[in-house]
């Protein structure tokens, strides 16, 4: 009751998840709104394409109406919602794959292949291209502590990995990155 008298910007995370939960729409827009940035721009760090990330961004929207009844309130909502944001952007990318095969078998790829971002320009963008062109698990843990700001320890939680396998894939994802830099003529 005292969670229903309370403005929905004083209501906690856990309080709207609740409502939301019992079909509370508002406390579910409401959780939308507040965690819909960190969304965005986790999925951002992870394409590099405002369209794309904008997707991924949505995609989450529809896939946490459908998974909010499955939170169990075992770790933080933002770690969950991370999660779930990382599987729809590597569900993206995937699909973004297939039709990429699809579309070089019929020999049409020439015409979309040039595509340039918007966010070329961006000095901290060639970093952020190279931190896309890591193996998943390095490209992940790189995402988690460097984009996201997470320690060693929250970034495992969402890797659903050790802490010290974290530490060894940031380890191996900076050799890697002085590599891509160095032949990119970025360093």
């Amino acid at each position: 009751m005292t969670a229903m008298m309370l403005d929905d910007s004083e209501a906690s995370d856990a309080e709207l998840i609740g409502r939301a939960r019992g079909g509370d729409r508002g406390a579910f827009g409401k959780l939308l709104e507040r965690h819909y940035g960190f969304v965005y721009r986790a999925a951002y760090r992870w394409c590099g394409r405002k369209a794309d990330a904008e997707d991924i961004a949505q995609d989450v929207c529809v896939r946490l109406g459908r998974a909010i009844r499955d939170y169990q309130g075992n770790g933080a909502f933002t770690t969950w919602l991370y999660a779930m944001t990382l599987n729809a952007s590597r569900d993206m990318m995937r699909k973004r794959a297939r039709d990429a095969a699809k579309t070089d078998a019929y020999g049409a790829y020439a015409s979309i292949a040039g595509e340039a971002s918007a966010e070329a320009d961006d000095p901290s963008e060639a970093l952020w291209t190279a931190v896309r062109m890591l193996p998943d698990k390095q490209r992940d843990a790189v995402l988690l502590v460097y984009g996201e700001g997470l320690n060693h320890a929250a970034a495992a939680e969402v890797m659903a990995i050790s802490e010290t396998t974290v530490s060894w894939h940031i380890h191996e994802a900076k050799k890697r990155l002085k590599v891509l830099m160095r032949s990119a003529g970025e360093v």
